[in-house]
C-alpha cells in the first residue's frame, strides 16, 4: 500500500483531469435541469375570472378584521365595508341583504334568522378558529360556503397558556394587584416552579399539541386526552379517559371546540376528580366550563387558581360592560376570588396571529369568489379545478350547488351537451352537492342561456357562472 499523498497533490491531480470546472472549495450543487422539471408547477399566469349576474362584489367585514384581509380584497377590486365592532341583529340583517361575502370573528352571530335575509351571500369568512357562531347547516342548505382559520392563531393561544400556567403557579395576578394598591406582600408559600409538574391537555389539536411541546421545554410532564387516537409529540402521553387525566394533572388546560358533547364538560363531578390544589385554564369556549361549579371549587380551596379567557356570553365591543348581565350575572364573584386571572378573549389576539388569519381567510374567500374553489370550507363539499390559462378564450366556469339526489348529473350534462366540457368535478357532503365545470366555445348569449337553464332545474340551490 502506497503512502498517503498530501491533499494538495490530490487536488492538483484531479484538476488536471479536466473533470472539475468549479472554483476550488465551492459547495457542490445539484444539476440545473433534470427529468423532474416536467412536473414542476407551471409559472404561466392564470386567467382572472369574474362573477356573472351578481353585479360588483360587496364584502362586509366586522369586528376589526386585520388590515391584511382588506389589502387582499382591495387588490381584487371588491367593494369593502369595514366596521370595528359587531352589529345588533336588526342592523346586521339590514347590512347583510346586499353583500356577497361577510367576514366576522367570534362575537357576530349568523343565525338562520339573519342568513335568510342574505339574498346574495355566497361565502362567510370566520377570521378565527371557531365556527359555532354560524348556523352551518342552514348556510350549506342556502348555498353559502363557510371558511375559517384553523391554524394561524395556534401559537398565540399556546404561548398565552404557558404564561398563565406560570402566572398561576406564582400567584402573579394577586401580587400585581396588591402592589398596584400599595401593599407589599413578598411570599413563597403556595408558590411553585412549573418544572416537574404535570400538565393535562384536553384536546390535542393544533393548539394542544403546540402547548405540549412548549410545556415540555419548561421541564413539565404532559398528559393529554382526546376523543381520537393522536400521535404524541415529544414525551407526552395520551390517556384513556378524562377522569384519568384529571386525577393525575397539576394543571388542566382546555382546548376543545363548542359542541353538545363539550358543553359544561367540566362541572362539579369533574372538578371533584381533580387533584386538591390543582389549576384550571379555559382558553377554548365559554360553554365548556360550568362557571358556578368552578366558583364553588375555588371558594372551598379545592382548586388553587384558574384562568378564564372565554365566557358563555361576551360583549360586542370593547368598553365598560361589567354592569348588568352582558357578560355574566356572577362576574363579580369571579372578580373577588384569589388567584383567578380573567382576560377578555385574547387567546389569539396578537399582531402575528391576526395578520396571518387575515391572509389565510382573505385568500380562501377570494379563491372561492373568483375561482369557485371550496377547499377548506367547513360546511361544504371541497371542490377545486385547476385555473384557466390566459390564452384560453370563450371559456365559462360553472359553479352549481344543488341537492344531493339522483338524476342531477344527467340533467346538468344534458344542458351542457352542446358544449365542449374541458374539465368537470363534483362532490357531495350530506344533502348538499357541488359541481364545477369549465366549458369552452361559449359566447355571451350562451352564458346567459346556461345560467337560465341551470337556475331553472328543480335541484338548484345556487348557480354562479365565472368567465
Amino acid at each position: 500500500m502506497s503512502a498517503p499523498q498530501p491533499i494538495s497533490n490530490l487536488t492538483q491531480a484531479f484538476e488536471k483531469t479536466g473533470l472539475s470546472s468549479s472554483p476550488r472549495n465551492t459547495v457542490s450543487t445539484s444539476p440545473t435541469t433534470s427529468y423532474m422539471d416536467q412536473y414542476k408547477p407551471s409559472s404561466k399566469a392564470s386567467k382572472t375570472l369574474k362573477p356573472f349576474s351578481t353585479g360588483d362584489v360587496k364584502i362586509l367585514l366586522l369586528e376589526n378584521v386585520n388590515q391584511t384581509a382588506l389589502d387582499i380584497f382591495g387588490q381584487q377590486g371588491y367593494q369593502v365595508e369595514f366596521l370595528k365592532t359587531s352589529l345588533p341583529e336588526e342592523e346586521l340583517i339590514e347590512k347583510i341583504k346586499d353583500v356577497h361575502a361577510i367576514g366576522i370573528r367570534s362575537k357576530t352571530r349568523l343565525t338562520e334568522n339573519v342568513l335568510k335575509h342574505a339574498k346574495h351571500l355566497v361565502a362567510i369568512g370566520c377570521f378565527c378558529i371557531g365556527t359555532n357562531q354560524v348556523d352551518l347547516e342552514f348556510a350549506a342548505k342556502s348555498g353559502i360556503a363557510v371558511f375559517n382559520s384553523p391554524f394561524s392563531n395556534s401559537r398565540s393561544v399556546a404561548e398565552l397558556t404557558i404564561a398563565e400556567i406560570i402566572a398561576l403557579s406564582r400567584e402573579l395576578g394577586d401580587r400585581n394587584m396588591e402592589l398596584h394598591n400599595g401593599f407589599w406582600n413578598k411570599k413563597s408559600a403556595r408558590c411553585w416552579e412549573v418544572r416537574g409538574k404535570t400538565l393535562g391537555i384536553v384536546g390535542y389539536g393544533h393548539i394542544g399539541s403546540q402547548l405540549s411541546v412548549l410545556a415540555e421545554s419548561l421541564g413539565m410532564n404532559v398528559l393529554y386526552y382526546d376523543v381520537t387516537m393522536i400521535m404524541s409529540l415529544g414525551n407526552s402521553k395520551q390517556v384513556g379517559s378524562l377522569a384519568e387525566l384529571l386525577n393525575n394533572s397539576d394543571f388542566i388546560s382546555l382546548h376543545v371546540p363548542e359542541t353538545p358533547d363539550t358543553k359544561q364538560m367540566i362541572s362539579t363531578p369533574q372538578l371533584a376528580e381533580m387533584k386538591d390544589g390543582a389549576y384550571l385554564i379555559n382558553n377554548s369556549r365559554g360553554t365548556v366550563v360550568d362557571l358556578p361549579a368552578l366558583i364553588d371549587a375555588l371558594k372551598i380551596g379545592k382548586l388553587a387558581g384558574a384562568c378564564i379567557d372565554v365566557y358563555p356570553k361576551e360583549p360586542r365591543a370593547n368598553g365598560p360592560h361589567f354592569n348588568g348581565d352582558e357578560l355574566l350575572p356572577f362576574i363579580d364573584e369571579l372578580k373577588s376570588l384569589k388567584n383567578v386571572i380573567l382576560t377578555p378573549h385574547i387567546g389569539g389576539s396578537t399582531e402575528e396571529a391576526q395578520s396571518a388569519i387575515g391572509i389565510e381567510v382573505g385568500t380562501v374567500l377570494s379563491k372561492y369568489l373568483n375561482e369557485g374553489a371550496s377547499v377548506g370550507a367547513v360546511n361544504f363539499p371541497e371542490v377545486s379545478l385547476r385555473p384557466l390559462d390566459l390564452d384560453e378564450q370563450n371559456v365559462c366556469r360553472i359553479l352549481y350547488i344543488h341537492h344531493n339526489v339522483p338524476g342531477v348529473l344527467k340533467t346538468v350534462n344534458q344542458i351542457l351537451s352542446d358544449y365542449n366540457i374541458e374539465k368537470q368535478f363534483s362532490d357531495s357532503r350530506g344533502d348538499i352537492a357541488y359541481l364545477m365545470a369549465d366549458v369552452s366555445g361559449v359566447n355571451s348569449d350562451d352564458i346567459k342561456n346556461l345560467y337560465t337553464e341551470l337556475e331553472a332545474t328543480s335541484y338548484n340551490i345556487s348557480t354562479r357562472l365565472l368567465y
